[in-house]
């Protein structure tokens, strides 16, 4: 498997697409991305150009697979895909085509991670991929590509699952990337700018191209690479949460959760339950809520919000409060504050599909007791850790005079 990556990793370069692979790229993009892939709009234009660069790698790798005895195969997508799985629902689970041909692999419904490309190796082992644009910020991109790792290698049975990021700038000096490149089985392969590559075609081009599949030896398609294990995301929530459930009741250091068990880690999200009535008016009670300068008491909370959810993010476990609003089809999201309270974070509507189905089947199931345990378990950790960083900071950094 290393093989294929580093074969890549040292060959991919070298290897200048033409105008015919750079042309034939644009099949795969939506009407609506061809008409903004030359658009004065740079947001729309950018965004188009990114899904054109992800079907260009594409196109690269079927081409260059046949130049390399390490590669197996390349994995349909985009408008080779042959089949799509429709809309998310609940139940839905494995490694799947979505709309326009991308890669997705969701749990119960929800979208638990996008793979830009895989490939196989002639041993049947996958490696996976994610193209890039621009230096965005990367903070949270290594956890992403280690969760995609640890998922990938439990639904396959692999053991160690290789990544190839392929970028059109060169952020070979970010200092995230540059720790994950001292891993042997991550590579960067930096081609050439979007711009280098539109110089190729005109919008001409973008309207003689149709989406036909096309048909290439070394293509094949997700069903040709069966899951090897037991798939069933909502069982292995449901035992993550009782095991969570049973450290709250019984005080298990938060840093020790999930430590030792053997519920596997792809679970990113536990939904603990809906809040009963009485379990509502006290946490108006004890844990504000702050929504666009708005406290939430009692009152106000039940007249605008309809639900009340309580969820852990993983792998931090931070408690999260979702609000089902009466007025919308949609949930305001509320994260610690550091203060004892909760903040407006952000708005999760029915676009998130699989996402919002879970959160509509969530019921009431956590009375007073339980909120009273639930609350001050993960919401005081998060307060001493904030008060404990203020404290250090103070300590190592005197106040300037003004």
């Amino acid at each position: 498997m290393l093989k294929m990556i580093t074969w890549l990793d040292k060959h991919f370069t070298s290897f200048k697409p033409t105008r015919e692979i750079v042309r034939r790229a644009t099949r795969h993009l939506k009407s609506a991305d061809r008409k903004n892939l030359f658009s004065p709009e740079i947001p729309e234009m950018r965004t188009a150009e990114g899904r054109w660069y992800e079907a260009i790698v594409y196109e690269m790798l079927l081409e260059i697979s046949c130049r390399s005895d390490s590669i197996g195969a390349v994995v349909r997508r985009g408008a080779d895909a042959p089949f799509r799985s429709g809309h998310a629902k609940l139940g839905q689970n494995g490694v799947i085509y979505a709309k326009n041909g991308d890669i997705k692999i969701r749990g119960n419904g929800q979208d638990l991670a996008e793979l830009d490309f895989l490939i196989v190796d002639h041993d049947g082992r996958l490696a996976f991929g994610e193209v890039v644009t621009s230096p965005s910020d990367m903070k949270d991109f290594e956890q992403e590509i280690l969760y995609k790792k640890r998922l990938i290698g439990y639904l396959y049975g692999q053991p160690n699952v290789p990544f190839l990021l392929v970028s059109s700038v060169d952020i070979s000096r970010n200092h995230v990337l540059r720790r994950m490149l001292k891993e042997p089985d991550n590579a960067l392969i930096v081609t050439q700018s979007c711009e280098d590559l539109k110089s190729f075609i005109t919008p001409a081009d973008l309207r003689q191209m149709g989406r036909k599949p096309q048909i290439h030896p070394n293509m094949i398609g997700l069903s040709d690479l069966p899951i090897k294990r037991s798939f069933d995301y909502k069982k292995l929530h449901d035992e993550r949460r009782s095991l969570v459930m049973k450290a709250v009741k019984t005080g298990t250091e938060i840093s020790e959760l999930g430590k030792g068990d053997a519920v596997p880690q792809i679970v990113k999200k536990i939904f603990l339950g809906a809040l009963h009535p009485g379990a509502i008016g006290w946490l108006s009670e004890h844990y504000p809520m702050h929504v666009r300068g708005t406290v939430y008491d009692h009152v106000r909370l039940t007249k605008r919000f309809s639900k009340v959810v309580l969820a852990v993010d993983l792998p931090e476990y931070e408690l999260i409060i979702y609000l089902r609003s009466r007025r919308k089809r949609e949930y305001f999201k509320m994260v610690p504050d550091g203060k004892g309270g909760f903040k407006f974070h952000g708005l999760r509507n029915p676009h998130m599909k699989g996402f919002f189905i879970w959160m509509e089947s969530v019921r009431p199931c956590l009375d007073v007791r339980e909120t009273k345990v639930i609350l001050p378990y993960f919401v005081s950790s998060v307060t001493a850790g904030k008060k404990g960083l203020l404290a250090g900071a103070s300590a190592a950094s005197p106040k300037k005079s003004l």
